[in-house]
């Protein structure tokens, strides 16, 4: 891997930690995902995003759960909704997402250093 960047164009990604508040399943999309209603605190707020999370959470599973996203994207239409953020995971074994986040509660909108 020789694409370096410096630590300044790393620091114009802004990621921070929010918490899932509503998760509800997209039919409408080829691949069905979910669509997160995720608060970042009082700075950024609520945000949509949308993610193929099917394959490993189930809705309940995925509400109050702190995850990573990057807040300063410029938002995407995919299907019929507008994504805002853009959630973080690493592959599975089948290439399906595990979203991370912090393994201790923090307070929402912390930003990842």
């Amino acid at each position: 891997m020789n694409d370096f960047i410096t630590y300044l164009e790393f620091k114009k990604i802004d990621i921070r930690v929010g918490k899932i508040i509503s998760a509800e399943i997209n039919k409408s999309l080829h691949k069905p995902s979910i669509v997160l209603k995720i608060d970042f605190g009082k700075d950024i707020g609520i945000k949509k995003s949308s993610a193929q999370l099917i394959k490993n959470y189930s809705l309940n599973k995925l509400i109050d759960k702190q995850i990573a996203a990057v807040v300063n994207f410029q938002p995407k239409q995919i299907g019929n909704l507008i994504s805002e953020v853009l959630v973080l995971g690493f592959p599975d074994d089948d290439n399906e997402p595990i979203l991370i986040g912090p393994d201790k509660k923090v307070f929402n909108g912390g930003r990842l250093y």
